[in-house]
């Protein structure tokens, strides 16, 4: 019976370490008499296959990280740009973040920086704010003590040691899926395919290229390492001091991926999901599973008090769900007794689980005072088609690429590169085998203690399981938001490398077949080796020019008009001056001048996301009087306006910013497919071009380029026509 198969579970995870590991060495040693070998002659070939696997490991690691620094060496010509142009690489989010790594370097000692983040009152007007907890700095806390205890000060520039920080993870991210595929299928072999996999299809699998300093950067680095570790320790038969091993790791990397990314306690949500449903079938030793529970609790704990006591923590449906298992731990021993009550219990203690996490949920959040991301649920509700909204956040955010379902061009790369057939075969054996092995469970068949290949049973491992369903919840988020691909693909990339190199899995496939001809076995051991040599062949020879021609490729990328706006605002603007523009640009000024604005682009607070609002009304239908209400109530004494967004033609019409101000302002009426616009006024950034009174009463012009028409607004306001 599922019950007492699982309370055998239990009972093998009980035993004494020191027996385990004793029998261990008898087993093999009776196989290697049996085989002919000496213990002294495997013991040799086992170090000789560690050492050689975690050679390609680190190797494969590396030569990722030179591969990233040469690409954007080759992309950037960072090593030939002065400082500002350096700088202006840096977009959006990505030169808020780097702006505060400087302000750390700058400041006399590193605990005074701290103070300075902590109580930051000079990045955004009239408004003081922690900005380590809000925009999630320690990545910028860890880089600067670094830097300056390392003494790299006379041997490096700051830039180059922050990229060179977050290449380095990327490193440690693609050994992580080297390990953890080369841990599962015995062979790192697979380790090697995953990591061609990866770098091959690297616009799906990492936004490295884009946004160097983004948070899941720096953090999915350290969440590789927790599933590789996790993998490990859920292995059956795992002697006990790489037991130990795999679980401090599992410990350190939860914590520390916790602390370098705010939206991290989804993603171990994700993954406690998978983990529950592994239990509930009695798949794994369920001590181990509750273990990890721990170790969630303990992170979320941690993290509630190094983030300054972080209230999104306290009401995360991670903590819920944890909460509701160890609730129900004692129902669910109760359960295990082979009754058919029990049984019946069996099958609604899921429900059990998921109905209290959402009602624990509910209620922390009716007592737990918290700001968490009430946009974010609104966002769920028009996503899903459930409310819709002429609220421009709300609008924008939809528009978002990143935000958008998942393009046919994404799934055609990843058939171009062989991936996703693979990756479709591998997971309906895995399945059908899972669900074979839960239909014994459900018939009171336990599991083997020791599964051998003629078997065929891979669908008993509990790490095989595990990974077979966090791909498929994450794949269910990448379905509808093709930001989360970067997510799920490289766990696509490592589970498709496993499979085709697994033996067991062949195995797994031809007892199914019941093939007579050939010996199954030896056709597996064959394949495992063969298929992914033909395929690492067929990438190699299409796909390898094509790196190389990446790298070898001079690109330029140089943009001539930020750089003399940068230098105007250095040399012109007095030094309290605020600006007011688009959040995207002021996130560069504020890297590149060091002076104050009024928004910022960060989508995690509401004040935030009202400033921006605001003052993108500059390019809305609204008066002169109404846009000069709005900035000085900011204190803004500059405004710049973008040509690229008043003139913007994007391939989605609506989605445009101008068109979302409109819908929001009541500016467009919608009738039979047909849009009417009507207002009384001009669009503001059109008609502030012209000179013309109202507009140069409120705002006077004194620098303009190609792309950017700097206003200084006026304190005094003159209505001389």
């Amino acid at each position: 019976k599922m019950s007492s198969g699982a309370a055998d579970l239990r009972q093998r995870k009980k035993q004494n370490c020191s027996e385990s590991d004793k029998m261990a060495p008898e087993q093999r040693n009776k196989e290697n008499s049996r085989l002919g070998r000496s213990p002294k002659y495997m013991l040799i070939q086992r170090f000789a296959k560690l050492f050689f696997g975690c050679l390609a490991a680190v190797t494969s690691g590396m030569m990722y990280a030179v591969y990233l620094s040469t690409y954007h060496e080759r992309k950037f010509w960072f090593s030939s740009r002065q400082e500002l142009e350096r700088e202006i690489t840096f977009q959006g989010d990505s030169a808020i973040y780097y702006s505060f790594y400087k302000e750390l370097l700058k400041a006399p000692s590193f605990e005074r920086g701290v103070y300075e983040l902590t109580h930051n009152n000079k990045t955004v007007s009239l408004k003081t704010i922690n900005a380590v907890q809000q925009m999630t700095l320690y990545p910028e806390l860890i880089a600067s003590v670094l830097y300056q205890a390392s003494g790299s000060e006379e041997v490096i520039e700051p830039v180059y040691f922050y990229i060179g920080i977050v290449f380095g993870l990327q490193g440690i991210y693609v050994t992580a899926l080297f390990v953890t595929s080369w841990v599962m299928s015995g062979t790192w072999l697979a380790g090697m395919l995953t990591v061609a996999w990866f770098i091959i299809n690297r616009t799906d699998t990492t936004r490295i290229d884009y946004s160097i300093p983004s948070r899941e950067n720096w953090a999915l680095p350290y969440f590789a390492c927790q599933v590789a570790a996790l993998t490990g320790y859920l292995k059956k038969n795992l002697n006990c001091s790489a037991e130990k091993f795999c679980y401090l790791l599992v410990n350190a990397s939860t914590y520390t991926f916790m602390m370098m990314w705010e939206y991290s306690h989804y993603l171990l949500f994700v993954q406690a999901i998978s983990l529950f449903l592994l239990d509930s079938f009695a798949l794994a030793q369920t001590e181990k599973v509750h273990e990890v529970y721990k170790i969630y609790l303990f992170s979320l704990f941690l993290g509630y008090l190094l983030q300054f006591e972080n209230s999104a923590l306290l009401v995360s449906p991670l903590l819920s769900f944890i909460a509701a298992l160890m609730l129900s731990k004692c129902l669910q021993m109760n359960m295990k007794k082979g009754t058919f009550m029990s049984r019946l219990l069996k099958i609604m203690y899921i429900y059990l689980v998921l109905t209290v996490a959402v009602t624990l949920n509910f209620l922390l959040k009716m007592f737990v005072p918290h700001k968490e991301n009430e946009h974010l649920l609104k966002f769920i509700e028009v996503k899903l088609g459930l409310n819709t909204t002429k609220n421009f956040t709300m609008n924008w955010l939809l528009c978002q690429e990143s935000l958008q379902a998942p393009s046919q061009d994404f799934f055609l790369r990843l058939t171009q590169s062989s991936l996703l057939p693979f990756y479709i075969l591998v997971l309906i054996i895995c399945l059908f085998s899972v669900t074979q092995v839960i239909f014994r469970r459900i018939c009171g068949e336990p599991l083997k203690e020791r599964v051998k290949l003629e078997d065929g049973r891979i669908g008993e491992r509990p790490e095989i399981v595990y990974h077979v369903i966090h791909t498929i919840l994450l794949g269910c988020l990448a379905m509808c938001l093709e930001g989360m691909k970067y997510l799920w693909t490289p766990y696509v990339c490592m589970l498709a490398a496993f499979g085709v190199c697994s033996p067991e899995l062949w195995m797994t496939l031809f007892k199914w077949l019941r093939l007579k001809a050939v010996h199954p076995i030896l056709l597996a051991l064959i394949l495992s080796m063969a298929v992914p040599t033909i395929i690492g062949f067929s990438l190699w020879k299409e796909f390898f020019p094509r790196i190389m021609t990446e790298l070898t490729e001079l690109q330029e990328f140089y943009d001539p008009d930020t750089v003399e706006l940068m230098t105007w605002i250095k040399r012109q603007a007095p030094v309290a001056a605020v600006f007011a523009g688009s959040p995207q640009l002021m996130g560069v000024i504020k890297l590149c001048t060091g002076w104050m604005v009024s928004s910022l682009p960060l989508y995690n607070d509401d004040d935030l996301l009202k400033r921006n609002e605001n003052i993108y009304q500059i390019y809305s239908k609204r008066s002169a009087e109404d846009i000069y209400k709005i900035l000085t109530s900011y204190k803004a004494n500059f405004l710049v306006i973008e040509d690229s967004i008043c003139n913007e033609v994007g391939p989605v019409r609506g989605c445009r910013v101008k068109d979302l101000l409109d819908i929001a302002n009541g500016h467009v009426v919608c009738e039979e497919d047909d849009n009417y616009a009507y207002s009384k006024y001009g669009r503001f950034c059109h008609e502030i071009k012209m000179n013309y009174s109202p507009y140069v009463n409120y705002f006077t012009r004194v620098y303009w380029n190609r792309s950017y028409f700097v206003y200084r607004i006026n304190t005094v306001i003159s209505f001389q026509s």
